[in-house]
């Protein structure tokens, strides 16, 4: 590895392999050779002829075929430092290996034939793989929402204490983000076609000179080069690219995935400032240079600011859509071919991250249960009111002594820094007509989560398991985290 130049570092330190292999040059340029097969063999199969003589045989179709991965990357970066143009660099190399061939790769194409319908193809290999792991992550996340179902815990509102919820239910939470994602990603992987060969302007102008204007063979020559790259159409009319917007509508399902990893990246390490929850620590890990003791949530900051830069790097397709001119401007190539596989290869690393840390959280039950104690006596003073009343007292008059005696203890809490004392105090107070004992037995945890493990094993029955149980497989993923 070079050391005095610059290496992404989402190849270097973030994103997995195989997400690396997608936008490679070796997969890039193999596909353009692809392509080009298609191509002379549709052209071929509709019996383009020059007086009467076929124009491509089958021995140029199998020359071809037989130099598909093995591309000669030299020639082509030679020739493109004479010729400025990276489609004709690689015709030309591809030529140099396939003789017979050379005169024919290409016909009648223009360079986003190979560039466009490639990065469709890259990016739907790309999608595929952002799936799996999406709901690799969707099933961790699921087994650790069961497991926490029955556990309780603070809610917060505004980061404050609010009506207790519990662990599990949490989860389902970020769950939920995170299926949203998965949907929205099906709808437009699925959406994904081909460009085809449309020509310069789109019109297929260069099929209606080569084919004698016989519109029959012409309709069919998308259809035929959709099928053979294994997709079922074509966009049906385009300038001569396709329209950028589909670009948008990729990256703004990554820029929603990350969203969806931010919240709950961010909700772990708050509660990991609470020691409630803890993301993986390993045992020679290093949290803090200068404070040894420290164990940082390293790797949710990382999903945090991984994040950031995939929701901002959407912005770039959306601008290069909306500033494209006419049929087509070079002003989206630069862009394009940065801001796209960045987008993958950060989304990617997002990806291993959140099921690395789900997969490894760790819950301190007797952490929650004291701070859980230590603020339920306020969340349980209107069912202390209640069972007050039930004793005859008055319900007026027991809520203004509550709201005094609230503020009372809240002020040991806050300005003396004493134990919450709300139950002593009500308990002191002849008004109420209960024993401290009696208040206690009422300030169980499990009485103040609603119907929060009910709505988790709902969840997770009637969404999750028929997700999961479909068509779905994610046995391969690994999610592999470098640093």
């Amino acid at each position: 590895m070079a050391r005095d130049v610059y290496e992404n570092p989402l190849s270097g330190r973030y994103a997995g392999k195989e997400m690396q292999y997608i936008f490679s040059p070796d997969r890039k340029f193999s596909t353009w050779r692809k392509l080009w097969i298609a191509l002379a063999e549709t052209e071929m199969e509709l019996g383009l002829t020059d007086n009467g003589k076929p124009v491509i045989t089958q021995d140029m179709i199998d020359e071809m075929k037989e130099h598909i991965y093995d591309i000669n990357y030299e020639v082509a970066e030679e020739r493109e430092r004479v010729v400025r143009h990276d489609v004709m660099s690689h015709v030309y190399a591809y030529g140099m290996q396939c003789p017979k061939a050379a005169g024919i790769i290409h016909l009648g194409a223009t360079s986003c034939y190979v560039g466009d319908n490639t990065d469709i193809i890259l990016m739907d290999e790309a999608l595929a793989i952002v799936r799996k792991k999406l709901v690799k992550l969707i099933r961790v996340l699921a087994d650790f929402a069961g497991k926490y179902k029955d556990l309780p815990t603070l809610a917060f509102t505004h980061f404050q204490p609010a009506q207790p919820t519990t662990v599990g239910k949490r989860a389902t939470l970020w769950l939920n983000e995170f299926v949203m994602d998965l949907e929205d990603l099906e709808y437009v992987k699925g959406s994904l076609k081909l460009l085809g060969s449309k020509g310069t302007t789109g019109t297929q102008a260069s099929f209606k000179e080569l084919f004698d204007s016989d519109d029959e063979k012409i309709d069919r020559i998308d259809p035929m080069i959709a099928e053979k790259m294994g997709y079922k159409a074509c966009y049906p009319v385009s300038g001569q690219t396709y329209s950028r917007k589909v670009d948008t509508r990729v990256l703004n399902v990554l820029a929603g995935i990350a969203a969806s990893a931010t919240k709950m990246s961010n909700d772990i390490r708050l509660l990991q400032h609470l020691k409630q929850v803890e993301e993986p620590f390993e045992k020679s890990q290093i949290g803090s240079s200068a404070m040894a003791y420290k164990r940082n949530p390293m790797r949710s900051e990382r999903i945090a600011s991984l994040s950031r830069y995939v929701i901002a790097d959407a912005i770039n397709p959306a601008i290069t859509s909306a500033t494209q001119w006419f049929e087509r401007t070079l002003d989206d190539s630069a862009n394009k071919r940065i801001s796209i596989p960045e987008g993958f290869l950060a989304i990617d690393g997002v990806l291993n991250l959140c099921i690395n840390v789900s997969d490894g959280l760790v819950v301190y039950d007797k952490v929650i249960y004291r701070q859980f104690m230590s603020e339920i006596p306020f969340m349980a003073t209107e069912n202390i009111m209640m069972d007050a009343v039930k004793h005859g007292g008055s319900r007026q008059e027991l809520h203004e002594k509550i709201r005094v005696l609230s503020m009372e203890a809240g002020r040991n809490v806050k300005e003396l820094g004493l134990e919450n004392n709300l139950v002593e105090l009500i308990a002191k107070d002849p008004g109420f007509g209960l024993t401290e004992e009696e208040i206690k037995a009422t300030l169980k945890p499990e009485l103040y989560v609603g119907r929060a493990p009910r709505q988790v094993e709902k969840y997770l029955e009637d969404v999750i398991k028929p997700l999961l149980d479909s068509k779905y497989d994610d046995s391969d993923v690994t999610a592999e985290v470098n640093v």
